[in-house]
């Protein structure tokens, strides 16, 4: 792994586990000396970041973690009501035995993790269930449209953690049995309300956590590191 990637799947998990929360400025002097890195591969591993929306950067002045605002969430579900039900229609057209084994093994994690509170481990288990809903789609072009979702997906799960997870397990598990059962229209019919009845909790919690209207020049003037 490049020095890059180190720095860019560090400050990614850091992002998703909300360590880094959403506003605040990432200074690069700093983070170069934590990641023990030069400012080269960092400014890169940023830039990738940036590609997924996990950061915004502004020339000549820095950058800042994503606001991720409840605009940004009720985007991010609208594009997910009809992917994702179109991911089911086709997992359930298309699933082998060992893309229902790997989805099983996203439901165990997420028991697991219910059993024992682990609110990190519980928004990573739900969010790997939805990649590899994708991923037994068996469709490629699906899966690329997809992608670029996929840290915002963990990210929004992680930040909307207090949600209800045994319903969220309980939705998971009814969906998997429809695409078990090779019913297309009832694994879209589950995912399409699985991903409606999120919105508003969502939504709910974004407008306590987010920082709208911030200016991103003006979050980037000083040369401190603000939350």
């Amino acid at each position: 792994m490049t020095t890059a990637n180190l720095a860019y799947e560090t400050l990614k998990r850091r992002i998703v586990e909300v360590e880094l929360r959403p506003g605040e400025r990432l200074i690069e002097r700093d983070l170069a000396a934590e990641l023990e890195v030069s400012r080269i591969p960092l400014r890169e591993a940023l830039r990738l970041l940036a590609a997924e929306g996990l950061v915004v950067l502004v020339p000549g002045r820095g950058a800042l973690v994503s606001p991720f605002t409840p605009d940004d969430v009720r985007d991010l579900f609208d594009v997910r009501e009809s992917l994702e039900a179109l991911a089911a229609r086709l997992a359930a057209e298309r699933a082998d035995a060992d893309g229902l084994a790997r989805l099983r093994a996203c439901m165990e994690r997420a028991r697991e993790a219910i059993a024992r509170d682990d609110r990190a481990g519980i928004a990573a288990a739900n969010a790997d269930f939805h990649h590899e809903l994708v991923a037994i789609s068996g469709n490629a072009l699906l899966a690329d449209l997809m992608r670029p979702l996929d840290a915002r997906l963990h990210r929004l799960f992680r930040l909307t953690s207090d949600r209800d997870p045994g319903r969220q397990s309980e939705e998971h598990a009814e969906l998997y049995e429809a695409i078990a059962a090779g019913d297309p229209g009832r694994a879209a019919e589950h995912a399409l309300r699985h991903v409606a009845d999120g919105r508003q909790d969502s939504l709910a919690v974004a407008r306590g956590w987010s920082v709208e209207n911030i200016d991103p020049i003006q979050a980037t003037h000083s040369r401190r590191r603000a939350r």
